[in-house]
């Protein structure tokens, strides 16, 4: 019984405490520390955070600054989009929209690179690297030549993504012709024929959208796992030693004498 409450003792102070979203308060008044990945869960809710978490307070004014003017300037322009329908205004709104949306992406990026960890390289930096930005992930690890094979991979998809989407509308607008009452459609095509090209269009392109969302994929993983890779022995050093030693029996319990003896012994190393 004893036995049992001294067990039950120790595994209640080594279980790890749950996880409180108070920590988010008291880790920026210096009580406590988050992960790279709370902290900059922290900074998606709500903007700004990850800068205050860092100490970086005088940033904290820039991002939202730069995120309420974009707002303030696309919302006065997408007015005047409406009013007149003039399509300058509907291009400035945009613009304005993804300048803030821009501060809001670089107020995390800006945390990532700036939390500060006592190793050279933080696998979970990586991945929040690569997941903001393909690609700057496998530049913090230093594997620059996969920047290509990446940017190709994403290059290639966003184009038959382009391109299967525009064929699409393309025959969806056919077809709309084709069967409409009377029929607006003049071409040589019957809607059959539109109907199957529609379809190929529209299946091709969601076969587009899920490779891209693969290659980004494996763009997070592979920062992941070979930042992990940084710390092992990764040398050319393969070889095997056999040698003499001296043999020493760990209990005397089973051995036929409690003198050492000699024999070999082998090492590999990898």
């Amino acid at each position: 019984m004893g036995a049992q409450g001294t067990a039950a003792s120790d595994t209640s102070v080594t279980a790890k405490a749950p996880f409180k979203l108070s920590t988010y308060f008291t880790a920026l008044a210096g009580k406590d520390s988050l992960t790279i990945a709370r902290m900059v869960t922290g900074g998606i809710v709500l903007p700004g955070y990850t800068q205050a978490y860092n100490r970086q307070y005088w940033k904290i004014p820039v991002v939202f600054a730069g995120m309420g003017t974009g707002i303030y300037m696309g919302y006065r322009y997408n007015l005047k989009y409406l009013s007149t329908e003039n399509e300058s205004y509907m291009l400035y709104r945009n613009l304005c929209y993804l300048g803030a949306g821009l501060f809001y992406w670089g107020s995390l990026l800006d945390g990532v690179a700036n939390f500060k960890y006592d190793k050279p390289v933080l696998p979970a930096r990586a991945t929040l690297y690569s997941a903001l930005l393909p690609g700057l992930g496998q530049m913090y690890n230093g594997d620059y030549w996969k920047l290509p094979i990446i940017y190709g991979g994403l290059m290639s998809c966003g184009y038959f993504l382009q391109y299967n989407q525009m064929q699409y509308k393309r025959y969806k607008t056919m077809y709309n012709h084709a069967t409409a009452k009377p029929s607006e459609y003049d071409g040589w095509m019957t809607a059959e024929n539109i109907k199957w090209y529609r379809d190929t269009f529209r299946r091709y392109r969601d076969y587009s959208i899920i490779a891209t969302v693969i290659v980004y994929a494996l763009n997070v993983i592979d920062a992941n796992v070979f930042a992990h890779f940084q710390d092992f022995d990764v040398s050319d050093d393969l070889s095997l030693r056999l040698e003499p030693g001296i043999i020493t029996p760990i209990t005397t319990n089973y051995a036929a004498s409690s003198v050492s003896g000699v024999g070999m012994q082998m090492r590999l190393t990898f």
